[in-house]
């Protein structure tokens, strides 16, 4: 790693039970024994990790895809108005802000796997309550309590693996959870379709009362997966901290340069003097480089929601409609294509983000976000006329191609960036910050879109989308730099150094001095 490069001996001493053993003086076999098998269990343990601490997207990816199907029957259930239903859809996202903000600070004190059994419980909460709901405002009491557990759960999760995981691997392990909202929203749109015949004020509380369902398999992970070993450090556990490394590293002496890494990023000579005050104070008041970090983390969170995949997602039924499907089962129907289409791309990015990387993913997202955001408006502008078929296949062709370039880049792409570029004593609260202006913008499209599709009609609203989509190709390429294979320090080092290097992403940590991961008075 780069701590060799800047000069440090090449001979170091680990620390192996309590002793001090020289590098040199370990027989080479020691380290080639078994590592294929080593490496082999080590793969398999951090993504067990990775998985068990994507289960809460589950919840939010399911409550998305439900709703947009839900939501008809509880218009007819519960008599409700456009403006509710507006409420009812957007005000999760709104709300979850406040789970966002708590939950860097949450997570600092009580630590990253805690947070995310908090987050499970506040949901779980809130999902019965809808379940069992006699009237809207009991409805909008348990949508503000999922609401505030999403706001916890997308907040943790990207953060915690990316702290567990190795920098080769990082990308994919950090999509995941994107994985898991897909996955949620697809049973979600099936869940619809699945009870859809059920009588009107019975099928919705099904459908949303299904959502309780994975909190049996959240509670089952937390015997599993250990604490960030990132967190136990700035907790002066070090100890802990590498017992958990040499889980999740191939020999003790990766787990050792890691563990030093860590060390000095955490800055545990001055761990005294970086309070949370001391936080909020550098985000609020940073420097050129914290400000890039800034303008990168929460650009890409706030372009991810803009672009309105949240109306796509949440209104399908009704940009179906509009283009001339009539019945409700055949609505239904074409979301679950949606999903489907959505869960089956985000694996594709899964298998690139570590190869191509992430700004190439970016690229032909946000170009092809932009194309079918197009061809939908134009679609619904001035090729629906009574149903005909062709307008028909054409809208749901543009839905389906805007939700899978989605996915192939800014929906996965955006929360990797988001965990891995802040270092690490700012990584949970600006994270926190990242995850709220999603949600704003994500409530916000939300609870607009009816509205604004009223105002000039549901083909003018995706020509703007795709006029914001086409804004996020120029940030991509001004804003975001790339990290494919870098170790979360290296990337701290990157948005410190010079404008040039910064966007083209090839500095290394040889270039800078460990001074720059170190906070100074």
């Amino acid at each position: 790693m780069g701590f060799q490069e800047n000069g440090q001996e090449s001979t170091r001493k680990y620390k192996m039970d309590s002793e001090f053993v020289e590098e040199d003086d370990i027989p080479a076999s020691s380290f080639d024994n078994h590592q294929p098998e080593k490496t082999k269990s080590t793969k398999k343990y951090v993504m067990a990790c990775a998985i068990f601490a994507s289960l809460n997207s589950v919840l939010l990816g399911y409550d998305v895809g439900v709703m947009s199907g839900a939501i008809i029957f509880i218009q007819e259930d519960l008599h409700i108005n456009e403006v509710q239903e507006e409420v009812l859809v957007g005000i999760l996202s709104i709300i979850s802000l406040l789970g966002s903000l708590a939950g860097g600070k949450t997570s600092d004190a009580i630590g990253r796997k805690w947070t995310m059994a908090f987050a499970a419980v506040v949901f779980q909460t809130g999902a019965t309550i809808m379940a069992f709901a006699p009237s809207f405002t009991v409805l909008i009491l348990g949508r503000l309590l999922a609401g505030i557990g999403i706001g916890f759960g997308v907040m943790i999760a990207p953060v915690y693996i990316a702290e567990i995981s190795p920098a080769i691997a990082r990308g994919s392990l950090t999509s995941f959870p994107e994985i898991f909202i897909n996955l949620g929203i697809l049973l979600g749109y099936v869940s619809n379709y699945a009870f859809s015949g059920l009588p009107a004020h019975v099928n919705w509380r099904v459908m949303l009362g299904v959502g309780v369902l994975p909190s049996v398999f959240i509670g089952f992970a937390l015997f599993f997966i250990p604490e960030s070993p990132r967190w136990l450090v700035m907790q002066n556990r070090v100890e802990e901290a590498r017992s958990v490394l040499l889980k999740t590293n191939d020999s003790a002496r990766e787990a050792d340069d890691q563990l030093a890494e860590i060390q000095v990023a955490a800055g545990l000579a001055n761990a005294g003097k970086y309070e949370a005050r001391a936080v909020w104070r550098e985000l609020l008041t940073p420097s050129p480089g914290v400000r890039r970090m800034l303008i990168t983390g929460c650009g890409i969170q706030c372009f991810q929601q803009i672009t309105g995949i949240d109306a796509t997602v949440y209104y399908s039924p009704t940009i179906f409609k509009n283009a001339g499907i009539k019945s409700n089962t055949q609505l239904l129907a074409s979301t679950v294509a949606v999903g489907f289409t959505k869960t089956l791309f985000i694996l594709v990015a899964i298998f690139l983000i570590d190869r191509v990387g992430r700004k190439p993913l970016l690229y032909v997202s946000t170009i092809g976000m932009t194309t079918c955001l197009l061809g939908l408006g134009l679609t619904l502008s001035f090729l629906v006329n009574n149903g005909a078929v062709v307008g028909v296949r054409l809208a749901i062709l543009c839905v389906c191609g805007n939700v899978a370039f989605f996915s192939i880049g800014l929906g996965p792409v955006c929360w990797v960036l988001t965990s891995e570029i802040f270092p690490l004593r700012l990584r949970a609260q600006a994270s926190a910050l990242g995850a709220v202006g999603s949600r704003v913008s994500s409530g916000v499209v939300a609870m607009s879109f009816l509205s604004v599709s009223r105002a000039i009609t549901v083909g003018g609203t995706f020509f703007v989308f795709a006029g914001i989509s086409a804004l996020a190709v120029g940030f991509v390429y001004s804003c975001v730099p790339e990290t494919k294979g870098k170790s979360l320090e290296e990337i701290e080092m990157m948005f410190h150094y010079n404008d040039g290097e910064w966007q083209s992403g090839e500095l290394e940590l040889g270039d800078l001095d460990a001074d720059h991961l170190v906070l100074k008075e």
